[in-house]
């Protein structure tokens, strides 16, 4: 199930990449999460196309946690231009006593995602812990 995209530009798998980078997540890791077909090399050659399948970009953007839209349209040029004409010099000055707090979301999904592996890290080691326990029940009776 392929489509087509509106700006030629655009490239889907360059999008994905700058994403992937962004939220800090290894091209391993993604394959893992992709299942037992993927691996490394594959999460690199998709990066490459032009245009990815819907089916999988789907996929990637609901493990990655962004809107596949965001995907399919994230066009750098674009992007540049917005924040070069919204952004003045005064556009962080707090004005009044009124706070101005910079956070950053792309900081804090990282921050997350970091937590996450964590977690994860102490439950594969809890796991083997178990393992070897049981093992050792095993091995005793």
């Amino acid at each position: 199930m392929t489509h087509t995209t509106a700006n030629p530009k655009i490239h889907e798998g360059r999008n994905l990449k700058r994403f992937r980078e962004m939220l800090a997540v290894k091209q391993e890791a993604l394959a893992i999460e992709l299942g037992e077909d993927w691996n490394q090399q594959k999460v690199s050659l998709l990066e490459q196309k032009e245009q990815i399948d819907s089916d999988i970009l789907e996929q990637v953007a609901a493990i990655l946690k962004i809107p596949a839209e965001a995907i399919r349209n994230f066009d750098e040029q674009q992007a540049v231009n917005i924040i070069s004409n919204t952004f003045q010099d005064s556009s962080f000055v707090n004005v009044g006593n009124t706070p101005t707090f910079n956070i950053n979301p792309i900081e804090e999904i990282r921050k997350l995602h970091v937590e996450k592996m964590e977690l994860y890290e102490r439950m594969l080691k809890e796991k083997d812990e178990m393992m070897g326990r049981l093992e050792r029940l095993i091995g005793n009776s």
